[in-house]
């Protein structure tokens, strides 16, 4: 069995796509068993050798006691024999699957397959996309059969950026393959690291499908108070302290409004409809949702420049500063954000904008969106918009905006962590 196999080190398990998936159940593997950890890109792999994680989740000491070879060689693959492929799978900029990839990744598996091998996915898809897009490339490029010659199985991924408590071996598994044998075979694999358990799904398409929707439900749900917040703000009620207001009741659900970027809530709802839409079916809340949460960008920057003109401020000549440009609090990664839309939609009023942040990298912002990103604020601002709750903003007080802000200048707080705090100068949140 590959489990004996493994624990007894006469082979060993690789890892494809050193992300911020990846890198963490690589490192945790190699603590119990030998490992190869592959990334296509050199420059993270010299990182990581180092005891760098390129994503800045993992410290130093996560790279110690580990038994693995970081590689960005596809030939070093050939010593493993349980592949997990945990690579991005985005959307194009018309909101369509990418499963290039994820494809790419399987097609470098399918190269040094050996019969008797095992391939399991991590990445989030579509249900049916691991049998129906994957396997066909593995055959492919390997001369294999399906099943015959190797299996085959699905685990998604769980990790939450950014997330300390909840970290991969603490959260349940859910786990699957192509037969019963299979299925077996890599729970107990993943039962070598997780101490939370393994939860086994009765299908690879049962197990895409369940990872497919705990995201999709998220957005569906923060969709929600995003609406209730253009809602309420017509109203001229705070959103905050209605939802203060209603989770006192026992089984109220407690989602907050936001800005939803980022490269799992605000893409797998897309994968979720577009295979649903294949099928003939158009699925009509999943869609509303996503174009709820993809509006809420340009609305905030509607909404503060609405602001800016009733107090008179001349937009051409407006300066305003955004604090926050990664996708969510207390991470680095900038993919998918959603301040990007906030300062497109002032950039077209002619207003110009400064952009802070603590942790992304000046680098990337600039690659990524074209944006030069401050290292400190710079001169006085007609508005501020607190846009991501890092840390470092939590314990703001008004004396730190005053000092910032012209006459009549705005604070808006997206995440509502100024409220009650702000009482000298014009506050709006969503």
């Amino acid at each position: 069995m590959i489990y004996e196999k493994l624990l007894k080190k006469e082979t060993c398990l690789s890892v494809i796509g050193l992300g911020y998936v990846g890198l963490p159940i690589a490192l945790e593997f190699a603590r119990k068993i030998k490992v190869v950890g592959f990334d296509i890109k050199p420059d993270r792999v010299e990182l990581m050798r180092k005891g760098i994680d390129p994503s800045n989740e993992l410290s130093a000491e996560a790279f110690n006691n580990t038994d693995i070879l970081l590689t960005s060689n596809p030939d070093d693959l050939k010593k493993a024999s349980f592949h997990i492929i945990a690579v991005p799978t985005p959307t194009t900029k018309t909101n369509l699957p990418d499963l290039t990839p994820v494809l790419k990744a399987s097609e470098t598996v399918g190269r040094i397959l050996k019969k008797g091998d095992y391939v399991v996915y991590e990445s989030t898809v579509y249900p049916g996309c691991t049998e129906e897009d994957c396997v066909p490339v593995l055959e492919r490029y390997s001369g294999l059969k399906y099943i015959e010659d190797f299996k085959v199985g699905f685990s998604p991924e769980r990790i939450n950026p950014g997330d300390h408590n909840h970290t991969l071996t603490k959260i349940t598994k859910v786990t699957s393959g192509c037969d019963k044998e299979s299925a077996e075979d890599i729970a107990r694999v993943y039962e070598l690291i997780i101490t939370a358990g393994v939860h086994r799904a009765s299908s690879i398409k049962v197990a895409e499908a369940a990872k497919i929707i705990e995201n999709t439900q998220r957005d569906i749900n923060i969709a929600f108070m995003n609406e209730l917040s253009i809602i309420f703000n017509r109203m001229g009620i705070n959103t905050f302290e209605v939802l203060e207001a209603a989770g006192t009741k026992w089984n109220f659900l407690k989602f907050y409004p936001g800005l939803v970027g980022g490269h799992c809530i605000g893409v797998d709802p897309y994968y979720l409809s577009y295979k649903a839409k294949a099928l003939g079916y158009h699925p009509q809340m999943i869609d509303s949702g996503r174009f709820i949460n993809d509006s809420m960008g340009r609305y905030i920057g509607k909404q503060t420049v609405k602001k800016m003109i009733h107090v008179g401020k001349n937009l051409k000549d407006s300066r305003v500063l955004i604090m926050g440009m990664t996708f969510k609090e207390n991470v680095t990664d900038i993919r998918n954000s959603k301040v990007a839309d906030v300062l497109s939609e002032l950039d077209e009023f002619g207003v110009k904008v400064d952009v802070i942040d603590p942790g992304a990298s000046k680098h990337e912002v600039k690659e990524e969106y074209g944006i030069e990103l401050k290292d400190k604020p710079e001169g006085k601002y007609d508005a501020i918009i607190l846009a991501v709750s890092h840390n470092e903003y939590m314990n703001l007080e008004e004396s730190f905006f005053s000092g910032l802000l012209s006459k009549d200048g705005i604070v808006v707080d997206v995440k509502g962590l100024l409220r009650g705090k702000i009482n000298n100068h014009i506050y709006w949140s969503l």
